[in-house]
């Protein structure tokens, strides 16, 4: 064999022997939890890499299958229809997050309620539906996040009363994209992102530098941005009236339900909240809809681990005390 044949060859087997160069490598997935999944990665391995996003969807799908009031099977249906009957026995993981969800509406005055569904499940955005004030008044005494009574020691739940529903629209996306990073870090990926819709947590930078994530303008179309906020090891969510609405007479009737109406939440255009963790995000995000800007804030600012931008309804934007000298424009 000539030389420098010889001399290729060994160089090909070199290369065969090399690891594959470090890539990011993204996915996006549609129609989980009713929202568009994003999962971005940083790894050497391609096949590891689409397995953790594998595993991310999956934890997603249980999340869904689990919590979603749209599946008959799930297990909030389930305590939907049976749990003003009496105690009932749930899952660890239930419990977790409605013991979750029972904190955020303390430290909200009870502006964050996962009863109002007991109102909520009168709307139909798609079909722009929505409920008269008569359906609205007979609806509302069900609405108060005191009538879910969670036992401790024997891990059960109970209304207590009929008419009693509850939705984890607003603390189940986040819950989900914990579980979705918990199982990125068990594989050992040390640099990602994962969105649900507008819940999303990042882990590690996109080295030596954060990751920008864009606040949408809520009156203008997705692309268009009103700030960016650099981020490391976050979570970030943001709530709008532009998700899951219907104009009609000039009223805009939005998922945000208040507690205390029954009617859309309507003191803000949109309230992004960053923290630690998705879940604690999610379930403080919807806040500042029923609290008005204000006193959205002072609660914001009472929490160590947590910062707010809020788009006020005549466009202004305001943010918390740790945000105020150093957000990106």
């Amino acid at each position: 064999m000539a030389p420098a044949l010889r001399t290729a060859l060994a160089a090909l087997a070199l290369l065969a022997a090399a690891p594959a160069p470090a890539e990011w490598v993204q996915r996006v997935t549609d129609g989980i939890m009713g929202t568009r999944i994003t999962v971005e990665l940083w790894w050497e391995d391609r096949p590891a890499a689409e397995a953790a996003i594998d595993a991310v969807l999956a934890a997603m799908r249980h999340v869904d299958d689990t919590m979603s009031t749209y599946k008959p099977t799930s297990e909030v249906s389930q305590v939907n229809a049976h749990a003003a009957e009496g105690p009932m026995r749930i899952s660890e993981e239930l419990f977790h997050v409605l013991t979750e969800a029972e904190k955020y509406s303390e430290l909200t005055d009870g502006a964050f309620d996962i009863t109002y569904a007991s109102v909520g499940y009168l709307y139909d955005f798609r079909e722009h539906v929505k409920p008269s004030e008569g359906q609205i008044e007979r609806a509302l005494p069900a609405v108060n996040h005191r009538h879910v009574i969670l036992d401790p020691k024997n891990r059960t739940v109970r209304f207590s009363q009929k008419g009693v529903r509850i939705d984890l629209g607003g603390i189940a996306k986040g819950y989900a994209v914990d579980l979705g990073i918990e199982a990125l870090q068990a594989r050992g990926v040390t640099r990602a992102y994962v969105g649900a819709g507008g819940d999303s947590r990042i882990i590690g930078d996109r080295f030596g530098k954060p990751w920008l994530v864009g606040i949408r303008d809520p009156r203008k179309g997705p692309g268009s941005v009103i700030t960016r906020i650099p981020l490391v090891d976050a979570a970030i969510s943001t709530s709008g009236d532009y998700e899951r609405f219907f104009d009609e007479n000039g009223v805009r009737y939005h998922h945000i339900i208040d507690p205390h109406t029954g009617h859309s939440a309507s003191k803000v255009r949109s309230a992004t909240v960053i923290g630690p963790y998705a879940m604690r995000t999610d379930g403080l995000s919807k806040t500042a809809f029923v609290l008005g800007p204000e006193k959205a804030m002072r609660i914001y600012n009472r929490i160590e681990d947590i910062d707010a931008v809020i788009v006020e309804l005549d466009g202004t934007v305001i943010y918390s005390k740790g945000l105020e000298p150093a957000h990106a424009h």
